[in-house]
This record gives C-alpha cells, structure tokens and sequence, in this order.
C-alpha cells in the first residue's frame, strides 16, 4: 500500500488542526492549559491533581498486593499517623476521614508485596505527566466517541483489558516531601535550609477524584488557602520505586541525604534479572530512578554510570551492580557544557561519555551488547538483532536511539510523526532517517521483554512513556493524545507476552503516571471530528 504524504493528509488531521488553531488565537473551546478559560498556554508544567492507577495481576493475589489494602477504609489518608509515615509530619488538610485514595508511595508497597510473594514478573509502567483529564482527550479521539465522565474510563487497552479478572482501579497523591532542596553535586550534598514549600493533598480544596474540579484552581500550583507543592518526575518515581517521599529533583536520595533502596536493588539481591525502558534520554528522572542515586536529577552521565553498572559520582568505590536491559534515548544529544553535571562533566554527549559506552560494550570486554542508532539500519531491525545476540552470548542489552533533543519521534494523534507547533512556538520535523533509524516504544518493549524471558529467570521492568510529559509540558495536545496512544500500544505488547508466556497468577504490572499537568477540558466533544467531509 503507498502511504500518501503528510500534507495531502493534513486535511482530515483534525485534531492538529485544533492544536495548530489554538496556539495562533492563544485560547480554544476545547480546553486550556492551567486555570484561565481564555488562556490555551497559561500553565506548562505539574499539577497536585489526583493520578488514576490500573493494576493487572493484583485483585485477591495476597496481602499488600490487592489494591483493596490501600483504598477506602484501608486509606493511609484517613488518619493522621500514616499521613506522618508518608510526609514526617501531618500537611495541612491532608487527614481526610472519608478518603478513597492512597499514596505514591503505596506503589512501591505493591511491588514489595509482589516481591515478598515471589511473584515472577514484576512490571511497572510509568505514563509521564499523563492524568485523568490527558487519558480521557486521548479516549475520545481513539473512539470518536465520549464514553465516560468518570472513573476507569474505556476505549484504551489499559482502560478496557482485564487480566483475567484481576485488573483494579485507583488513584493516589503524588505531592512530594517537598519541592527543591539546595545541593551540591559535586559534593553529592543536600540541605533544607532553604526552607522548601512542604507537600500534602487537601482533598476538601483539590477534589477526591482524579476528575474533580478544585475549589480554588490555583491549589493545584502550590498557591491558595493552603500550599501544597507538585511534585517533579524525579521525586514521583523516587516514591514509587523506594517507598519514601524526598524533595523535587532528587533520585532515590532522602531529604537529609541518605540513599534510598529501589524495589529493583532488591529485586536484583533475590537473583531478578532487571530492565529499564523509556522513550525519553536513558537518564532521565523516570528510567534514573529506578536504580541510580544521586541529589540531581539534571546529573545525566553519572545516573547513567550506575544504570550501566560503572564508578559514578554517588558510587566511586563499588558501582551498583547494573541493570541487565537499557534501551531509551539521547543519541546524538551533543553538549560543550553543562552547569547541572558539576565538575566531572565530560563534554560530548550529555547522558553518556564515549569512555563510558566502550566499558559497557562487549566488543571492549564491556557487559553489554550494544545497539546504538545507526546511519541507514532500521532501528527495530538493528535492536531485534542485538537483543538475539545479548541471548545467544549470555550478555546484557543496552539501547541508545534519539532524534535532536534525546527522544523518539513523537507521534501524533492520527499515528502519523508531525508534531504541530505548542508551547515552544516550534514544530518538531522528522527526517525519513529519524523515523527508519529508531525504533517505537513498543519495539523496545518487545525486545526488553525478549531478553528478560530468555532464560526464564523472574525479572522487574520498567517502562516510561516519557514523550506524554515532554507533550503536555509543550501545552501540545496532538502530541499528547499521541504518545498516550504509543504508549498504550506498549502496555499491549505487555499483555500479549503475559497472554503467550506467562499468565496473571505469577505476573503483577502495575500502569499509572508519576504526576499530571493541568489541562482542562471545557467542551469534550470537540475532541471528536463530526465533520469529517468539511476538512
């Protein structure tokens, strides 16, 4: 079949149309970004809002492991002595006696459980910056249809699949400890004397539902009555992979300094083979926090140090043992300087040295089996290969791919690679290259999952739909609609292994995001193309 071109297209891509429209009038019927109607671009980072959670493999798998131990009356939310647990100290409204809701943190408390149980196949999938609202616009444009207004939802795989009965829906705070703490990365310090505004969720004031409309819409920034801060990337994933709250911007370090234990540390000590996935650069916040540590998240080439198993900033004596599979972005990401990296920068790429990717490589007596973008070789053919002969030679599998600034090709929402312009004022445009010589999400899934099965050794894996985050914060909504759709394409590849390898007795995955943004949708049906002829 011969694929027409982009712009003979353009005509029925309805929703760059809205997104395209609403950049140039600054406002749009649709929604708006942040807390004024007539403001599109009002507000393009986090929120505090509520973030919905699926479970696949939990419902009656055993104590802590069924979401039925954190929700409603079980709510560590309904008293003030498990809110102290969370936060070292009781946030302002954050006791809600009738709270439906658990904790971030409560993430991590699954994993163990499923660990503790001897659970083979312990998967968390983290859709960055993807809340309710960003799940529901990317629904309505899959379905053509509004097919909800609450809870679950349906029309996605990860709404709609049911693992057998034992899927659940939740949803939980993800308000950190506090937000940035003053460090040192040289000195890999940290210190609260800067007094940091202090987390919590004041359910009375930002709703008890994802889907709730706050009673003071600035509440969701940090501002109001009451001051609860939003939580970054870095501190989310540092409370779903360790179990503690930190400050905004830390990777599995507390707030006073010491280094945190990640359920795959753990998993690791109990002989799980470990993956790392992300469409967005290796060691970003997400993909960094399941194994590194280090004060900053902005510290790319020593968080990658530890993923890959070498000395680090954090570890200069005995590295981290290393993660079995490494497959996300930051090819080509080339850099003379960067202040957030302290003194052991290396100029060259900024998420990985070349001295580093030849101790990791194989071909140099590294431990990995290395795919890296390659001019001219197709990107999935390239990683499939690598990945059979990390298998055939008992080795590890690292991926690097990337178009400029670290990521995959972003997808739109007619599953096409043309951004429209967002926040930024500037469209992402992919070369034929950039598309041949990466591979998608779902094609590093798919290889991960290949690698970790090989040998039949129970594994933990992550996988980050970042490029939902890099979307939202962009105020770009055919890009985010898009990469949840790329992303939801992933958690199905996901289940189909589970379907023909596995089953949903010895496998836990757990889908939920680390935080949301603030879109707000002001007519819904928008997002459906009625008129398809007119376009």
């Amino acid at each position: 079949m011969v694929s027409l071109p982009i712009q003979s297209l353009r005509s029925e891509d309805y929703i760059h149309r809205l997104q395209t429209e609403a950049i140039e009038a600054g406002k749009s019927p649709v929604g708006h970004w942040g807390w004024e109607q007539d403001n599109y671009m009002k507000w393009g980072t986090h929120s505090n809002r509520l973030i919905p959670v699926y479970t696949f493999g939990t419902s009656k798998a055993g104590d802590g492991i069924d979401l039925i131990d954190y929700q409603n009356e079980n709510s560590p939310y309904r008293n003030s002595a498990s809110v102290r647990q969370i936060f070292h100290r009781v946030p302002t409204g954050s006791v809600n006696k009738d709270a439906e809701y658990f904790d971030q943190t409560n993430i991590f408390d699954i994993q163990l459980s499923a660990l503790r149980a001897e659970k083979k196949h312990i998967i968390l999938v983290v859709f960055d910056g993807m809340d309710w609202q960003t799940t529901f616009a990317a629904s309505a444009h899959k379905t053509q249809k509004l097919n909800y207004d609450a809870g679950r939802g349906t029309g996605l795989h990860f709404q709609d699949y049911q693992a057998g009965g034992t899927s659940q829906f939740g949803w939980m705070v993800t308000s950190p400890y506090s937000d940035n703490g003053k460090v040192d990365v040289d000195q890999q310090s940290v210190s609260m004397k800067n007094n940091p505004k202090p987390g919590g969720y004041s359910a009375a004031i930002g709703g008890p539902y994802p889907w709730s409309i706050p009673t003071e819409l600035k509440y969701l920034i940090g501002e109001g009555t009451i001051e609860h801060t939003y939580t970054d990337s870095a501190s989310s994933a540092t409370s779903m992979t360790t179990g503690n709250k930190t400050y905004d911007a830390s990777i599995n370090i507390g707030p006073f300094g010491n280094q945190f234990t990640t359920i795959a540390h753990l998993a690791q000590k109990q002989n799980y083979i470990i993956g790392v996935v992300t469409s967005v650069p290796i060691s970003h916040a997400t993909p960094a926090a399941a194994y590194a540590h280090n004060v900053s998240r902005n510290d790319y080439q020593d968080l990658t140090r530890d993923l890959l198993g070498l000395t680090s900033i954090s570890h200069p004596i005995d590295p981290l043992p290393g993660v079995d599979v490494l497959i996300g972005c930051g090819f080509g990401e080339d850099r003379n300087q960067d202040s957030g990296q302290g003194e052991n920068f290396v100029p060259g790429n900024g998420y990985l040295t070349t001295e580093d990717l030849l101790k990791a490589d194989s071909r140099m007596g590294g431990n990995y089996i290395v795919a890296q973008r390659t001019e001219g070789v197709s990107g999935k053919t390239l990683l499939e290969v690598s990945a059979q002969d990390a298998i055939d030679q008992n080795k590890r599998l690292f991926g690097f791919f990337g178009v400029n600034k670290g990521h995959l090709p972003f997808q739109t929402a007619d599953g096409d690679f043309n951004p429209p312009v967002g926040r930024g004022k500037k469209a992402e445009k992919y070369s034929e290259a950039d598309l041949l010589e990466n591979p998608t999400l779902s094609d590093l899934t798919a290889q991960a999952l290949n690698v970790l099965s090989h040998d039949d050794k129970p594994f933990w894996l992550m996988v980050e739909a970042g490029d939902v985050d890099w979307a939202n914060h962009d105020n770009n909504l055919d890009n985010s609609i898009g990469a949840v759709l790329s992303g939801d394409a992933a958690v199905k590849v996901v289940t189909d292994w589970v379907e023909a390898n596995s089953n949903w007795e010895e496998t836990v995955m757990i889908v939920t995001a680390d935080h949301g943004h603030y879109f707000v949708l002001e007519d819904p049906q928008l997002l459906i193309n009625t008129k398809k002829s007119e376009f």
